[in-house]
This record gives C-alpha cells, sequence and structure tokens, in this order.
C-alpha cells in the first residue's frame, strides 16, 4: 500500500492567462520530478497539449513519465466539468496504475471550466486512496483584468470595460472568473510586467475582493516563468489537500442548479473553429490575424504558423488584441509544415475568418 498520496496540481484561469505557459515553464525547469500532465482542451486541435508535449521533448532526459508514452493525457471534450466521470476517472485510474512512475500530476483544465467538480472526484475511493490536491492555482491575465474584462462590481473598472466595445460584456464569464478564483488556493497573476502600478494595485484589489482571506496572490511575468526555478517548484508543494474542502466552496454554478433555475454553461456561449492552412508569409499572416481580432469578438486565438525558409514551427497567441509570436522548436523530418489554428470567441464567420488568413498563404512554385 502507497503512504504517500501522489500530489496532483490544478491550474485553472480564463481563456489565454497563461495557464499553459506555466506548465510548460513547470516542465522545463523543475528537476529531479516524473510528471505527469492531464490536458483539457477546447476546440478540435491539441494545441495546449501539442505545446506541452514540445517541451517535454525538449528537456533531454527529464521525461514527464517513463514508459512508452510522453506522460501528456488529453481530454479534448471541452468542459473537464461537464464529463468529469466520463473523461476524467478513466485517465486518473491509469495513472494510479502507474503510481511507482509518478511524482506529481499537473493538471490545466480548459479556460471554460470550473475547477469545483473536477476536485471533487479526488474524493472518489478510486482516487483519494492514492492521490491529493495539492493546491488549485487560478491563473488571472493581470493586464486583461486591468483593462475591466469581466470586473462588473468595481466602479472604474466597469466604466472602462462598459466604454470599450471589444470587451466582453457577458455576465456569465464574469461568474466564471469569479468562480475560479472562489476556488483557489493561490492566485497567480500573469504578464505583470505589462502593468503600471496603478493597474497593478487596481488588479490586486479585485483579486482581495473575490477570495478568501487566507487565500495567497503571487504576480509574476515573463522574467519569473523563464529563471526562477524555486519558485515554479515551490508551486508543486503546497499542501493543501483541497479536496477535504472543495465542498464548502460556494459558487455561482451550484446557486444555479440549487434553485432549480435554467442555466447554460459559460461554454455553451462560445464559438470556437479551427483553420488549416499550409505555409503562409509570416507577417501578412500576423497583420491579417491582429485586424481580425480589431474586427471580430475573438477571445482567444492559438496555433502554429509554417514559415518558408525558417526551420522552426512558430507560435502563435492572441488574447483580445494582443498578438504573441515566438518559436518554439524545429519540424520534425517527417513532419507536415501546416499552418492551425484554434479561434475562439462569439458569432464568428467562420468562412470569412478562414478566407482572411487563407489570403496569407504561399502558394506553392515549380
Amino acid at each position: 500500500m502507497q503512504l504517500n498520496k501522489i500530489p496532483a496540481t490544478v491550474v485553472t484561469g480564463f481563456l489565454g492567462s497563461g495557464k499553459t505557459t506555466l506548465l510548460a515553464s513547470i516542465l522545463r525547469q523543475v528537476t529531479g520530478k516524473r510528471i505527469a500532465v492531464i490536458v483539457n482542451e477546447f476546440g478540435e486541435q491539441d494545441i495546449d497539449s501539442n505545446l506541452l508535449r514540445s517541451c517535454a521533448l525538449g528537456c533531454e532526459e527529464e521525461q514527464p513519465v517513463e514508459g512508452d508514452d510522453s506522460g501528456i493525457y488529453e481530454l479534448a471534450n471541452g468542459c473537464i466539468c461537464c464529463t468529469v466521470e466520463e473523461e476524467f476517472l478513466p485517465v486518473m485510474k491509469k495513472l494510479v496504475e502507474r503510481r511507482d512512475d509518478i511524482d506529481h500530476i499537473l493538471i490545466e483544465t480548459s479556460g471554460l471550466a470550473l475547477p469545483k467538480p473536477l476536485v471533487q472526484a479526488f474524493n472518489w475511493p478510486e482516487v483519494r486512496q492514492h492521490c491529493t490536491v495539492d493546491a488549485i492555482i487560478t491563473v488571472v491575465d493581470g493586464p486583461a483584468v486591468a483593462a475591466g474584462r469581466y470586473a462588473s462590481d468595481e466602479e472604474k473598472v466597469e466604466a472602462q470595460r462598459r466604454a470599450d466595445d471589444n470587451l466582453d460584456h457577458d455576465p456569465s464569464l464574469r461568474e466564471l472568473l469569479e468562480d475560479q478564483l472562489g476556488a483557489a488556493d493561490l492566485v497567480l497573476v500573469s504578464k505583470t510586467d505589462l502593468l503600471s502600478d496603478e493597474e497593478r494595485r487596481r488588479v490586486e484589489q479585485l483579486v482581495r475582493n473575490r477570495v478568501a482571506p487566507a487565500v495567497k496572490s503571487l504576480f509574476i511575468d515573463q522574467a519569473t516563468l523563464a529563471e526562477d526555478s524555486a519558485q515554479l517548484e515551490a508551486l508543486m508543494g503546497i499542501g493543501a489537500a483541497s479536496e477535504a474542502h472543495i465542498d464548502r466552496v460556494d459558487n455561482h454554478h451550484d446557486r444555479y442548479h440549487a434553485h432549480g433555475a435554467h442555466h447554460d454553461h459559460a461554454h455553451d456561449h462560445f464559438d470556437s473553429c479551427v483553420i488549416s492552412l499550409g505555409e503562409v508569409d509570416a507577417e501578412a499572416f500576423a497583420g491579417t490575424l491582429q485586424q481580425l481580432l480589431k474586427d471580430n469578438e475573438i477571445y482567444r486565438a492559438k496555433g502554429f504558423a509554417a514559415i518558408p525558409g525558417k526551420p522552426m514551427r512558430q507560435v502563435v497567441q492572441a488574447v483580445g488584441e494582443r498578438l504573441d509570436r515566438h518559436f518554439d522548436r524545429l519540424w520534425g523530418a517527417d513532419e507536415a509544415r501546416r499552418t492551425q489554428l484554434v479561434i475562439i470567441g462569439k458569432h464568428l464567420d467562420v468562412d470569412a475568418l478562414s478566407a482572411a488568413l487563407t489570403s496569407t498563404e504561399m502558394t506553392a512554385t515549380a
């Protein structure tokens, strides 16, 4: 019988908050631990797991889990909170079978999922005997929150939010963020290098108003993720045993169901599409995508671009109107050089989006 339970860290947070970047940084920098990763995707393409898998393969001998696979487990239904028993429990049973090869489990929920049902699953007999939730970490996009997204009860923030037509006003998204914060054992505010002192104070106050007094907030930036391995490793030893008190967490989702009200999950209000292309002109592709972000209700765009003459794959990520690009790894010798982009938003005209991006595709020459 295994006396020490395998600790699991649940990383939650809204679309584009930086969850995948955090997990990738942990996999690159935390040494001496055999880590299994569960990724809950939204959409048809496994962009997040692809990013994490490429990180693991680039870590030489630091594979997440010894064995035939990479230790990355994908749940592609888009919402782990809706199908915990059907999707999550079989994966956890598989990890329990391999418990002698695993030191830690990292779970990245989709940006549209609630952590509470997932954490409650750790009280099931099949899981409870061998695993515990070390902590629920909620990642918050600092610049997005500072701009007033999903923060309607703070007067200044609300005024900014309503003045900007590009920001979403759906109360279900605000409630989703509040529910994710309400379940947190630790809040990470990301991208703080992009915040002014006043914006940082605004975000800090908003978070403080939504979490329990004992919950700490940590402000992180790219330097933290790239260089501070000690701080990243500390995130994996909190020892909160979150499953023991998760039933006491009150949230909007539970109140809707308790009152018998009709309630759609927040992810039901989203559209998503996958656009696949060949090689694209890098600047034309970025410029076109930037314009699409301005002209459409796009909350998140994430994927890879194949650039002619470049041996490396380019990662493309966008939140709101902010677009980031970087090269992450070499294309494989037998890998098709394809551009793939997942777009999540509202009222998406998929044909128009596809046509605009297709115009940046390079024409093959004889």
